[in-house]
């Protein structure tokens, strides 16, 4: 590699890492337009009662979403730039911890395979305690007990006193 290419290269890398909340911005646009989109798509002949109908969170939120990407890469490109917080206890020059980004993904895809067969209680439970030790909890007799407190609780919340519907799985009848 020549050493224009490669002086090229490393501006090219310096201007990425310098805008780097431009990515920020790209996926808020995303996010805003899916919303968007979704809103407008939506059947609502039956739930429209009256003039404010199931459309119009959904519009009033993605509209904010683009107006905010815009905003922030608007803010990005004339040189703004995010500050940590005071309290932010987070060393930028060390590298990730992809073992728990990785293990923290597991955790969630499981959860999302097991809540139709187990239900909610049980794969609730195992969501729980799984966060918890991929974040490095290792008390092995609490995390299990308090996890599975924590997902009963839950579910009663839901599908009890708000009324969503959470799937029970083998435990529906005796919860």
């Amino acid at each position: 590699m020549s050493a224009d290419a490669t002086r090229t290269a490393d501006g090219r890398s310096s201007w990425l890492r310098e805008h780097s909340e431009l990515g920020v911005s790209l996926l808020l646009l995303v996010i805003g337009v899916l919303v968007l989109t979704d809103a407008l798509t939506m059947n609502v002949d039956i739930a429209q009662r009256g003039p404010v109908g199931p459309r119009t969170v959904p519009v009033v939120v993605g509209s904010g979403l683009l107006v905010v990407a815009v905003l922030l890469a608007v803010d990005v490109l004339r040189g703004g730039r995010g500050e940590a917080e005071g309290g932010e206890d987070i060393d930028l020059s060390e590298p990730s911890d992809w073992r728990t980004v990785l293990l923290l993904g597991g955790v969630f895809l499981a959860f999302a395979a097991l809540i139709g067969p187990l239900g909610f209680p049980v794969a609730g439970a195992l969501l729980f305690w799984g966060s918890a030790f991929a974040l490095g909890s290792r008390h092995h007799d609490r995390d299990p007990l308090i996890a599975a407190a924590l997902s009963v609780v839950t579910y009663f919340a839901f599908n009890n006193l708000l009324g969503v519907p959470l799937p029970g799985g083998p435990l529906m009848g005796v919860l």
